[in-house]
């Protein structure tokens, strides 16, 4: 047996440690494994299935084997009973808890696969165990190394570091499923002699011919068992004529039932299913044979996953007890629903965690948003952080209903984020940003200290800061004027308000009350006694002329800024930003006659 094989579950015991067994005539018997599965069978097994030899009698010394509370039993009846006992190597307690996030490399990595992945790693992280990364890139022609690389990275940005898998290495790899073919033929090799697998030389036209049939009369379309009977001699003919041929499990009869951590008990009929293949005829294993195998071989304790998995688990938990695997506790996650409901996909929107990161979204609000969804620690609280998530994340508060993707939420949660930052971080981030997209020729100093304070609270994406200082350099005047809601501000006497700051501005008051805060506060006051206006009469019409609009952040530290953004060169000249003395300019030039009681209204202040 190989090095890698040897660390497989179903190591055989030492001849002190072996199974007890004893025989009588047509005694049901029972054996007893530990997991949340019951299995009631009626076939008779072939004889050959519970020899000493097979993997039913193989069971590891593996601390998996004595959690008593959650035994298995399954109940035979056939010519001879047998009673199979194995003592563990392991005095007491519960098996270290092992988890996988188990990707295929097709493409990006959904935000579904992304928050199962995050619930993997919380359980993992939680109990003190380890968190398994294995790519699973059976399908050959739609796996890439690219799309493997970016699930990798995209696992980095969200902070959930894997203690084993590619890249880290560990003691059960490789850790690719394409580097595992030798390990899955070589069970399927051990389930053929066996006897709970056997090979089936059925032409596809064959298959299809039972399909129809079965379609007719109204019953599942399962395989029939052609070759399940066959004798030795049947199987040889075959074999020399070079036909090909598939491994098809052997399904006994009666129902499956597993108690899911999420769900509950759930329970199959297995009269519907019918012996299903697990290598194909070109040697390649099947998706569920790889599964169950990888897991029992990587000691996986616990199988967190969405729920489309649920109908894999009962091929899984067939294979699982017929190679004498220990089963892991499975763990079946909701979907994530698109606001109608629907499962959540491409015409929804952004669905993958790649687009996330380059629309500008944080990694520590995307974790704390995907935590969310389904789970909560029954307090009100909305805001953790991964390590916080650690702490309070227990699977029994996963909610079995599906969870509805709100981007709206998103958006509005990671700005709580962003500007949960230090303020240095933030205004960094922001700087930075603001020139590499080219509105500024620097991304550090006093103006983008004071800009970054001004506009960060309306700053949820590091991407919506692009628009606010656009906003805040920008002077659309004349819309505004011509608005419905500057109506008010123009007939309470705004051309006599306009004159009054052209003098104030030609007569250098109001260029030195620019200097600071303090010399602005107290030139407004005066200026507003001056016009025996206070209040909004004094402010609306004040920033309406100084700055274009109606709304905005603080009027005094906006015209501050615009000030210092004129003179100086910070703005790139292709934002065309209006200077005030640009704006001055503009003032002259109105015609305040022109806007008369009746003028057309374009559009409202709030849109310009």
């Amino acid at each position: 047996m190989s090095d890698f094989t040897s660390k497989s579950l179903i190591s055989q015991l030492k001849d002190k440690e072996a199974a007890a067994a004893s025989f009588s005539r047509t005694i049901p018997f029972r054996l007893h494994l530990p997991s949340k599965l019951t299995l009631h069978c009626r076939k008779s097994m072939p004889m050959m299935m519970l020899g000493a030899a097979t993997p039913w009698m193989k069971v590891a010394a593996n601390p998996f084997l004595h959690q008593s509370h959650t035994s298995t039993t399954f109940f035979f009846r056939t010519t001879r009973t047998f009673s199979v006992s194995a003592l563990s190597a392991s005095q007491g307690g519960a098996p270290p808890v092992r988890v996988r996030f188990a990707p295929s490399p097709t493409g990006n990595l959904h935000v579904g696969g992304a928050r199962t992945a995050l619930f993997n790693y919380l359980f993992a992280r939680s109990k003190g165990g380890k968190f398994v990364l294995r790519i699973e890139d059976t399908d050959l022609e739609r796996s890439t190394r690219e799309s493997e690389e970016a699930m990798l990275r995209d696992l980095s940005w969200l902070g959930l570091d894997y203690d084993e898998g590619p890249g880290v290495g560990g003691d059960y790899g490789p850790y690719r499923q394409s580097e595992r073919n030798s390990l899955y033929k070589e069970y399927a090799e051990k389930l053929r002699e066996s006897g709970q697998v056997y090979r089936c030389f059925c032409t596809n036209e064959e298959l299809e011919k039972m399909k129809e049939v079965a379609k007719l009369k109204q019953l599942p379309p399962v395989y029939t068992g052609k070759w399940a009977s066959a004798t030795n001699e049947e199987v040889e003919e075959e074999l020399a004529k070079g036909t090909p041929y598939t491994y098809r499990f052997r399904v006994p009869e009666g129902s499956l039932k597993i108690n899911d951590i999420i769900r509950g008990e759930v329970s199959w009929n297995l009269d519907t299913l019918g012996d299903f293949v697990i290598m194909r005829s070109n040697g390649q294993p099947v998706y569920n044979f790889c599964v169950t195998v990888d897991d029992a071989t990587m000691a996986i304790s616990h199988v967190i996953r969405a729920e489309e998995h649920l109908p894999n688990t009962l091929r899984q938990a067939l294979i699982y007890k017929a190679l004498g695997f220990p089963m892991p506790h499975f763990a079946h996650v909701s979907l994530i629903l698109a606001p109608d409901r629907s499962k959540l996909s491409k015409r929804h929107g952004a669905t993958s965690v790649g687009q996330f990161r380059e629309m500008g979204y944080l990694p520590e609000a995307m974790v704390n948003y995907l935590a969310l969804l389904g789970w909560g620690d029954g307090t009100e609280n909305e805001f953790y952080s991964l390590d916080q998530l650690v702490e309070k994340f227990t699977i029994e508060r996963v909610n079995k209903s599906g969870a509805i993707f709100d981007s709206t939420k998103l958006r509005w949660m990671n700005g709580q984020h962003l500007r949960a930052r230090p303020s240095e971080e933030l205004t960094n981030l922001i700087g930075e940003h603001w020139k590499a997209s080219g509105l500024l020729t620097v991304s550090a100093g006093s103006f983008i200290d004071e800009a970054a304070q001004l506009l960060k609270d309306g700053i949820d994406l590091i991407t919506d800061a692009d628009k606010a200082l656009a906003n805040l350099l920008s002077y659309p005047l004349h819309l505004t004027l011509q608005s419905q809601e500057a109506e008010s501000v123009l007939q309470d006497s705004l051309s006599e308000f306009s004159a009054s700051l052209l003098a104030a501005y030609d007569s250098g008051d109001l260029v030195a009350a620019l200097e600071s805060q303090a010399s602005w506060q107290k030139w407004v006051k005066q200026f507003g006694k001056s016009l025996k206006r206070k209040g909004k009469s004094l402010f609306m019409p004040l920033r309406l002329l100084l700055t274009g609009k109606l709304h905005g952040p603080d009027m005094g530290a906006s015209v501050l800024l615009l000030y210092k953004a004129g003179t100086t060169s910070i703005v790139a000249s292709e934002v065309g930003f209006v200077t005030m003395d640009e704006r001055f300019k503009m003032l002259r030039q109105i015609n305040w006659e022109s806007l008369s009681k009746d003028h057309p209204v374009k559009e409202t202040a709030t849109s310009v």
